[in-house]
């Protein structure tokens, strides 16, 4: 779907999506609308039980005195509470209404008041980024699909007075798109398209954009002592890979890079300790962390960011086999730390063990922020709602909060401590992979913490296993693979690198912090 931008006028063909504020308040574009077609919108909108809601629609088709084929009003809500969010949801929702009706083209004017919240080169680059993530579809395996299921949408023209500026502005917000795009595709492949091997082919064109790309095969990580990850690997027919992103975008390429590490297990079958038949296809994006990682190093390395970034994602699949792990084994990781292995199916913490450790011995990083979809105990506490968020570092524990605040990707932080530490001792090693049923989202973040070269390197762990897949559609984020994580981690790299000048200093870290929601006081 090509996204471009117009000044504001009545297109003669398509449809078109113009907003609506709360009590049913036309701007510009609505009240000349409503003029041409002799009152119909106005009439509309009394006959029908819309207010101007926040995300509400109403079209009317083929309306009198114009020559389009229909209009769409979708409400903003109240003029003073309309944010950058709300374009997007406007653009997000006007994509989705379209993709049904069988509109080839159409022009989306939000049509706000001079003296709206967001200014109007903001809205018309918010609204082509809701439009560009709601249009998002993954149909590449449908054969038998009648052309009249299929969205017919090809164009989008954004509705504004000053173009040049409005298409400046969507520049950077269309690479992190794209890295969305990237993420969403990688995660929503089957693990007969995504394995270890395929992934990393997929992210090779990433070059092109300044990345460097470079993948570890089983005889290098086994000769760097990656016990733990090869583990997890060694039942599957698909061998490991350890892949790395590297992007250099500051002013001085020396600089200590941030890292962004990704748990990528492309197939879990829960090894030996086997998951329920019931629902394990959904395990195909149990390597939405990594999804994430390469996603999200697309979208900076696409927008240009000033500050210095790798990327490292584990690969494996966890298969049940006669060379599988069994539980009860002990494997030495890369630190040198060793492990027993409780239950083959909590594999992600020893994926990323190895990674963690591989990535602070090479890159020497001034922050570290690894993504998982780790434990269903997440989701239990959490549901779809937020993703689980521990760190030793308040101000980083801060950022990412903001940040997802900000990018409607939240995040709830909880505990970590000495409590739950002992929880992962174990009788014959330095600690066993799996606590108890209790607090086994802690649990596993306490089991990442020991893999930290420093305490006071700042560090984050998110747990995205219940925001990483939707089963319902939402104005930008259609069912299915979310994507969640790029925007969010994009925004953390603009406040806290290139926002200090690319300067990546240390954070404050704190013990046994948690528990709450929005911003972490600092001490």
């Amino acid at each position: 779907m090509k996204v471009t931008f117009a000044k504001p006028a009545i297109p003669d063909k398509g449809a078109l999506v113009i907003g609506v504020r709360e009590d049913n308040t036309l701007g510009s574009t609505g009240t000349e609308l409503d003029e041409l077609t002799g009152g119909q919108l106005g009439r509309a909108l009394k006959a029908e039980r819309f207010k101007g809601e926040a995300g509400k629609s109403l079209v009317v088709n083929a309306p009198h005195g114009v020559t389009l084929d229909r209009v769409i009003l979708i409400g903003l809500g109240k003029l003073d509470a309309i944010t950058a969010g709300t374009l997007e949801s406007f653009g997000g929702t006007a994509v989705g209404r379209l993709g049904a009706l069988g509109d080839e083209t159409a022009a989306l004017d939000p049509d706000l008041p001079e003296d709206a919240p967001v200014s109007a080169v903001e809205a018309a680059a918010r609204v082509a980024m809701g439009a560009t993530l709601g249009g998002f579809r993954f149909d590449r395996y449908r054969t038998r699909e009648k052309p009249e299921e299929k969205p017919a949408l090809r164009k989008v023209t954004i509705l504004t007075d000053d173009q040049a500026e409005a298409k400046k502005a969507f520049a950077p917000m269309q690479a992190v798109a794209e890295g969305v795009d990237l993420t969403r595709s990688l995660v929503s492949e089957p693990a007969n398209v995504i394995y270890p091997e395929s992934f990393c082919e997929r992210v090779k064109d990433l070059a092109d954009l300044g990345v460097t790309v470079e993948v570890l095969d089983e005889a290098k990580m086994r000769k760097l002592g990656m016990g733990a990850l090869l583990g997890v690997a060694q039942g599957s027919a698909r061998p490991p890979r350890l892949l790395v992103m590297e992007y250099k975008g500051a002013k001085d390429k020396d600089a200590a890079p941030i890292a962004f590490i990704g748990k990528g297990v492309t197939f879990d079958s829960g090894g030996i300790s086997i998951k329920p038949s019931a629902g394990m296809e959904d395990m195909k994006w149990d390597m939405g962390g990594a999804g994430v990682v390469a996603g999200l190093m697309k979208a900076l390395a696409g927008r240009k960011a000033d500050a210095n970034v790798v990327g490292l994602c584990g690969l494996v699949e966890n298969m049940p086999s006669g060379t599988a792990q069994r539980p009860g084994d002990v494997v030495t990781t890369m630190s040198g730390q060793t492990v027993e292995v409780i239950n083959t199916d909590a594999e992600g913490r020893l994926v990323l063990a190895d990674v963690l450790w591989y990535a602070q011995d090479r890159f020497k990083p001034s922050r570290i922020i690894d993504l998982a979809t780790l434990t269903g105990a997440i989701i239990i506490s959490l549901g779809g709602e937020h993703a689980g968020l521990f760190s030793n570092a308040d101000d980083l524990a801060e950022a990412i909060t903001e940040a997802g605040t900000q990018m409607d990707e939240k995040v709830w932080r909880l505990p970590l401590g000495e409590a739950y530490d002992k929880m992962i001792r174990s009788d014959i090693a330095d600690m066993k992979n799996a606590g108890n049923r209790e607090a086994g989202s802690i649990t596993a973040a306490q089991f990442l913490q020991r893999f930290l070269k420093s305490k006071d390197t700042p560090w984050a762990h998110l747990d995205i296993a219940g925001v990483t897949w939707s089963k319902k559609d939402k104005a930008t984020v259609p069912k299915g693979a979310t994507g969640f994580g790029v925007r969010l981690l994009d925004r953390v790299v603009a406040d806290l690198i290139e926002g200090d000048g690319g300067k990546a200093g240390k954070g404050k870290t704190a013990k046994d912090k948690g528990g709450k929601s929005g911003k972490t006081k600092k001490k």
